[in-house]
C-alpha cells in the first residue's frame, strides 16, 4: 500500500512551563490553547489514521520562533518525523538561526505572514534583510513553506525570480477563492505560478473542507489544480489539531474529495510528493 505522509500537523505541548508560550503577535491561536496535542498524541492519532510519516510544523501562534517542541517531537521519533522550523529572517543572526535548527534534524522552514491571529498580509518576507536567510535556504536545499495569501503573490514572484534554488510550499494553496467555480477566474493570479515549477502546494482541510463550495465542487477543482501544477508538486497536510475532529476522519475527507483524481496522482499528493521535499521522509 502507497505510504501516507501528513506534511501539515502541529504538536502543542501541554507544560507551558517547560515550553513557554510566546505566539507571533502576542495572541495565541484559538485551537492551540483548546487542543493541545503532544507529539506522543499526534502519533496516536496516526496509527488510528493510517498516516505513516509526517513533516511537523512549528506551531507559531503558540510558540512563536521556538522551535524547541517540534525538535524534540522529532528526536522522539526519527523514523516518523521531520520538522518545519521557523525564525526572524530579518534578524542578523537569521542564517545562524537556521542552522542551528537544521542541527537539530529540522529540515524546512516556514514564514508565518499571515493567519488568524495575524489578519492581513504582511509584506516583511522580501525585505532585504530577508536575502541571506532566502540564499541559504536555496543553497541548502531548504523547503520555504509560506502561509500567505495572494495579495503577497507579487513580492513571492520577485523573491523567487531573486533567487531560483529555493522551493516554495504554498500552505493551503494561498488561500484560492473558489466560490465563483470552473473557470476559476479569481484564482487567476494563483494557478499562474504554475508557471514556476519551484512552487509547490500544500492541500489541507481549508481547501477541501471549506464551509461553501459555492459554483465550485471537488471534482472540478482538484483536477484542475492538478493539471496546472501537477500531482508532483501537491501534498496532503492535515493541519491537526488546528483543525478539529479526529486525524481519521480528516484524511478521509481529503481522500474522498481528491477521489476523482487517478490513484497514481492521489498516490503523489498523500505520500510522494512530501518525501521528495523532504528527503528525511523517505522510505
Amino acid at each position: 500500500m502507497a505510504v501516507v505522509v501528513d506534511i501539515h500537523p502541529h504538536v502543542i505541548a501541554t507544560d507551558t512551563v517547560r515550553y513557554p508560550l510566546n505566539p507571533l503577535g502576542g495572541t495565541q491561536s484559538t485551537w492551540s490553547r483548546e487542543r493541545p496535542t503532544t507529539h506522543e498524541m499526534l502519533v496516536a492519532a496516526m496509527d488510528e489514521a493510517g498516516v505513516d510519516k509526517a513533516a511537523v510544523v512549528q506551531a507559531s501562534t503558540a510558540y512563536g520562533h521556538d522551535n524547541t517542541y517540534v525538535a524534540e517531537a522529532v528526536g522522539a521519533h526519527p523514523k516518523r518525523f521531520t520538522g518545519v522550523f521557523s525564525v526572524d529572517v530579518l534578524a542578523p543572526d537569521a542564517v545562524e538561526k537556521m542552522r542551528y535548527w537544521m542541527g537539530r534534524s529540522l529540515t524546512g522552514i516556514r514564514l508565518f505572514t499571515t493567519g488568524s491571529t495575524m489578519p492581513g498580509q504582511a509584506t516583511w518576507f522580501s525585505d532585504p534583510r530577508t536575502y541571506p536567510a532566502w540564499e541559504y535556504a536555496g543553497e541548502a536545499g531548504l523547503p520555504v513553506c509560506m502561509q500567505m495569501t495572494k495579495q503577497g503573490f507579487p513580492q513571492l514572484r520577485e523573491l523567487m525570480a531573486r533567487f531560483p534554488k529555493v522551493r516554495v510550499l504554498l500552505d493551503h494553496l494561498a488561500r484560492p477563492q473558489l466560490l465563483g467555480g470552473p473557470p476559476y477566474d479569481a484564482d487567476r493570479d494563483f494557478f499562474q505560478l504554475a508557471q514556476n515549477p519551484n512552487v509547490f502546494l500544500k492541500v489541507t482541510p481549508l481547501n477541501y473542507m471549506p464551509p461553501d463550495w459555492g459554483k465550485a465542487t471537488p471534482e472540478t477543482f482538484f483536477p484542475r489544480l492538478v493539471q496546472e501544477f501537477g500531482a508532483r508538486r501537491i501534498a496532503w497536510g492535515s493541519n491537526f489539531p488546528a483543525t478539529a475532529g479526529s486525524l481519521k476522519d480528516n484524511l478521509a475527507t481529503a481522500r474522498k474529495a481528491l477521489s476523482s483524481l487517478p490513484a497514481a496522482d492521489q498516490d503523489w499528493i498523500f505520500g510522494k510528493t512530501a518525501q521528495v521535499l523532504y528527503p528525511a521522509l523517505a522510505d
